[in-house]
């Protein structure tokens, strides 16, 4: 069965123990491994791991010895208790493993969760999660939190009384910061506010929030598609502060631009071809993004593409002396204005 929206938090705050498998996938892997680690966590408790009831299967070894799978599931530990056998890095080349073992699953087994990268719809995987009689397949999307996971994640922390300008520095840390993070904020706030129970104001979670919130890839993104020219170089300054290699923001913004001119040169328009897209968009990502394709045209996009490849190229010519995240702002300056065309 296929798991989203409320469905799926609803699952993550407690998990179905009768089911014999999981699958969690999507491309943010910090993200698929943050949702793994709470999922086994609510089914084996805080103990599992040390009371060995929980089995580790890289997808590597799985693919050497196809028996190890169905002999974790089997196998029975010494410290009562619920078990789960984790499969790492799994693909449809796994698939008739997994099945197998699904289909053998017997009430007491230990359940199966299974990790994986983007799965296309049609992915032999994905497919066997979602249409398995007892089991569910999750795709764990890049989109920030919704209020309902905050306020799960807040009752969690034990964090009841929340006032207004709390919730607004919450949203916007849970938009900026990765999950992981986020959540070592809130485990701060719940220490900071321990036997107060005035509500958590927006200055205390200042108080626990990182000193500096780093510059997200998408931010820069997001800016040079939208045309606002006076804001990139600050934000270049910021992700080269942090290290990001030129060549990879140039890969990112190649990447988010072509599915700019998908979407601009889908029949139909962009309203009609976002819902075809593969991987899909979701939340206020899609949102934003249909926003942008909506005031791009197919022949800008592409002038914009061929700006990204020439800069790319350049980057990677042996006899290229100018510095290179200057030429990337330079590029990314230049597509900004064709926004604004």
């Amino acid at each position: 069965m296929k798991l989203t929206g409320r469905d799926a938090q609803a699952f993550f705050r407690k998990p179905d123990p009768t089911r014999a498998g999981i699958l969690l996938f999507g491309e943010d892997a910090m993200r698929v491994a943050h949702r793994r680690q709470e999922t086994i966590a609510a089914l084996i408790g805080p103990e599992g791991e040390t009371e060995m009831r929980l089995a580790r299967i890289p997808a590597s070894e799985l693919r050497r010895d196809p028996a190890m799978l169905l002999d974790a599931i089997k196998s029975q530990g010494f410290f009562p208790g619920p078990r789960v056998a984790f499969v790492e890095e799994a693909t449809d080349g796994l698939t008739d493993v997994i099945s197998t073992a699904l289909n053998d699953w017997r009430e007491g087994d230990a359940q199966i969760i299974a990790t994986a990268g983007v799965l296309a719809a049609k992915s032999k995987l994905r497919k066997l999660f979602e249409t398995h009689s007892n089991s569910y397949a999750i795709g764990i999307y890049s989109d920030p939190p919704g209020r309902d996971e905050i306020e799960a994640a807040l009752r969690k922390a034990g964090l009841e009384q929340v006032d207004r300008s709390a919730w607004d520095a919450l949203e916007g840390l849970a938009r900026a910061l990765e999950p992981g993070d986020f959540r070592q904020v809130l485990e701060k706030v719940a220490l900071y506010k321990l036997d107060d129970p005035a509500p958590l104001t927006g200055e205390e979670v200042a108080l626990s929030a990182p000193a500096s919130i780093e510059a997200e890839l998408d931010d820069i993104l997001h800016v040079v598609a939208e045309g606002r020219q006076s804001e990139i170089g600050p934000l270049v300054q910021r992700l080269a502060g942090q290290g990001v290699n030129p060549v990879t923001l140039l890969i990112m913004a190649m990447r988010h631009f072509r599915v700019l001119y998908t979407l601009a040169s889908a029949p139909g328009g962009p309203q009609a071809g976002i819902g075809k897209l593969r991987p899909p968009l979701f939340g206020p990502r899609r949102d934003r993004m249909l926003r942008q394709a909506q005031g791009w045209s197919a022949d800008r996009l592409e002038m914009g593409l061929g700006m990204l490849m020439d800069t790319d190229l350049s980057l990677r010519s042996a006899g290229q002396r100018a510095p290179a995240m200057a030429l990337v702002e330079r590029a990314f300056v230049r597509i900004a204005w064709l926004a604004r065309r």
